[in-house]
């Protein structure tokens, strides 16, 4: 069981304090814009200033200055996915990157607490990997579509249905369903972790198009389960096609959790840091970004020269995570990630070997 505790709830399953009785709830801070507040946030809205109006970053600002004074009191890490808007993204975070670089940069944070600015597992799998440390997410609402795809007790029966068959997981999902898992994969490294695998048969959940993808670069054979991404799913390869119509010349740079047939039509594909890899090295003149639509944003302010073709396909989840919720999260330390420590160590082992396995 994972449990996130709320302001002013106890831990059921231990008779640890809370976050908030373990480090102090502070008040919240003046979120006036004065002077000393734009001049210690002028750099920050540099890197933002076309993402965020001039007349707007006066409500954004006092939330920037006071979240980055809170984390240096508290002694507090953020991690953002770059599906995080621009504000939080360029402004706030100390690492930002995919699921497999934040997992790895997990492992290395020296800070008493970790601030996860993305969805629940990734929360998850920080804590995994920190038991020790204390991680927060600032809103716990902030789910995924392949995460609630499937659970623990669908992967021990598709085990009892495939015995013997090595299962390689998602890291997109509970600590639940990892616990039940071989190895881990995120789609940066997905290929690699199925051709470590001595089996020629491989479970690869729950996501079916990245295991459909995976597929076609492999000789193994690839069982699948019927989990999507709502926001890559929602992509046509048609919709691409007529985006290269309307603008001759542009480079199409799609994420395996896409329909086989839309990656077909791109002419790159690869995890969230591949494509952000391929637009600095590439540098083409027009480029379109087949996945959550902040992340074209966050590459925009720190590429030159790239015009950015943007199909604004958002992530709800998260969407949740804003400047407010992180200050109230670094405040009333909450909501804090828990997870039961028999499941915790069986999904631990999952997420080390990805980890751990050799390039």
């Amino acid at each position: 069981m994972t449990q996130t505790v709320h302001r002013g709830q106890g831990l059921a399953a231990t008779a640890r304090p809370t976050a908030a009785e373990r480090f102090g709830v502070r008040p919240l801070p003046d979120l006036t814009f004065t002077s000393e507040v734009a001049r210690e946030t002028e750099h920050l809205y540099a890197k933002v200033r076309d993402f965020i109006p001039a007349f707007e970053w006066p409500v954004y600002a006092p939330y920037v200055a006071a979240i980055n004074r809170l984390k240096r009191e508290r002694n507090a890490v953020i991690l953002a996915h770059n599906y995080q808007t621009p504000d939080i993204f360029h402004c706030v975070a100390d690492i930002v990157g995919d699921s497999l670089q934040l997992a790895r940069d997990a492992t290395r944070v020296d800070a008493d607490i970790i601030v996860q600015c993305g969805v629940h597992f990734m929360a998850e799998t920080s804590k995994l990997l920190n038991p020790q440390k204390t991680v927060l997410i600032p809103d716990s609402r902030a789910g995924c579509s392949l995460s609630d795809s499937i659970t623990g007790a669908d992967v021990r029966l598709l085990k009892a249905r495939y015995p013997g068959v090595p299962v390689v997981t998602y890291v997109n999902t509970s600590a639940d369903v990892k616990a039940e898992t071989d190895i881990c994969c995120t789609s940066s490294n997905v290929l690699a972790v199925v051709e470590s695998l001595e089996s020629d048969t491989v479970l690869c959940i729950p996501d079916e198009y990245l295991a459909m993808n995976v597929a076609r670069q492999t000789r193994k054979t690839i069982l699948t389960w019927k989990g999507h991404c709502e926001v890559h799913e929602r992509f046509t390869a048609a919709e691409l096609l007529a985006y290269k119509a309307a603008h001759p010349g542009i480079e199409i740079i799609g994420h395996p959790e896409c329909h086989p047939d839309v990656i077909a039509v791109c002419d790159f594909a690869g995890s969230t840091a591949g494509m952000i890899g391929y637009v600095k090295d590439k540098r083409p003149p027009k480029v379109l970004l087949v996945t959550e639509c902040s992340m074209a944003s966050n590459i925009e302010a720190e590429v030159e020269g790239v015009d950015f073709v943007k199909p604004c396909n958002l992530c709800p989840h998260m969407k949740r995570i804003t400047l407010p919720k992180i200050l109230d999260s670094l405040l009333t330390m909450t909501n804090e990630v828990v997870i039961d420590p028999d499941i915790a160590d069986r999904a631990r082992l999952a997420v080390e070997r990805m980890i751990n396995l050799k390039p």
